[in-house]
């Protein structure tokens, strides 16, 4: 199928990244090239966009969307936590500015076969890269009773994750749980049966808690936020988009802590820490869809856009 994937808040990220047409620029999530091909379209001959992905499909799909434009282009098949090892290994110090559009992408849940989507029945899979060994079929099987709630609950902050991890470890005694829809059933019966009939699947939560744990994604955001703004230039911008609040809170809480001066405990009389800013804050709030955006494209609701520049 065609890699579609409509790029979120386009106009407010490229506004965002306050673009140098001679600039170095790095889109970490690289996808369909949706936000990369307004980048390079407003690059120059000396320009640099590095798009990074590590889904084989997104790399392929984007050289070929890319290949117009004139600006220099590197397109990295590897995951943004080794960001610092791929700007070295491409012999580029220091950048203008870095867009993370985080989550899982339009293609990945369309596309059947990889197992994202609990609308459409396939194999557990949910690998953002297809060729690391771990999938959503061995979370769900082989996985104890306790780390299956733990990650139910942090990761998907489900409630009603007893229930459900209990009814999994009950089916997978009498035969491996093999596919999204079997998991889904499973789900429907381990929650009030009123909930099933209100907006939205009753799945949602536990899928993307099985997500997150398949492909590290928030181990892999926490290890490289200060990475991110460390190779930004002065002036250089960082545009972060997150979809759920686990997210949010990580990029709220790393922003909030690189553009403030003292964080040594209020009960301190003096400061010792002599912590200071590195980053300013360009907007304050997270910067939302707008009504339109979110009627045209559903998947856009639940984002989150936030900035910082270097000092």
């Amino acid at each position: 199928m065609e890699f579609k994937h409509i790029p979120i808040m386009l106009t407010e990220c490229i506004e965002g990244l306050n673009i140098n047409p001679d600039g170095v620029y790095v889109d970490a999530t690289l996808g369909g090239a949706g936000h990369s091909s307004e980048i390079a379209k407003r690059l120059s001959s000396k320009g640099t966009l590095i798009g990074i992905d590590k889904d084989e499909t997104a790399i392929k799909v984007s050289r070929e969307r890319l290949s117009k434009y004139n600006c220099n282009i590197i397109l990295v098949n590897d995951d943004y936590k080794n960001l610092l090892n791929i700007l070295k290994e491409n012999n580029i110090e220091k950048i203008d500015g870095l867009l993370a559009d985080l989550g899982v992408s339009s293609y990945q849940l369309d596309e059947t076969s990889r197992g994202f989507s609990y609308s459409k029945d396939a194999p557990l899979d949910m690998r953002m890269n297809q060729n690391q060994s771990l999938t959503a079929r061995e979370v769900v099987n082989t996985y104890e009773e306790k780390d299956l709630l733990k990650i139910l609950y942090e990761y998907g902050e489900e409630n009603f994750a007893k229930s459900i991890v209990k009814n999994i470890i009950k089916q997978r005694q009498v035969s491996p749980i093999e596919t999204t829809g079997e998991l889904v059933k499973i789900i429907e019966k381990s929650v009030p049966s009123k909930l099933l009939h209100k907006g939205g699947s009753v799945a949602k939560k536990t899928f993307q808690a099985i997500r997150i744990e398949v492909n590290s994604e928030l181990d892999h955001l926490r290890l490289v936020l200060n990475d991110m703004i460390a190779c930004l230039k002065p002036k250089g911008r960082l545009c972060i988009i997150t979809f759920h609040s686990l997210e949010d809170r990580l990029v709220k809480n790393c922003f909030n802590e690189n553009s403030t001066g003292c964080i040594c405990p209020k009960s301190f009389p003096i400061c010792v820490c002599n912590h200071k800013p590195i980053v300013c804050l360009i907007n304050k709030k997270p910067i939302v869809p707008g009504e339109n955006e979110v009627k045209n494209n559903s998947r856009s609701t639940s984002s989150k856009l936030r900035i910082v520049e270097k000092i």
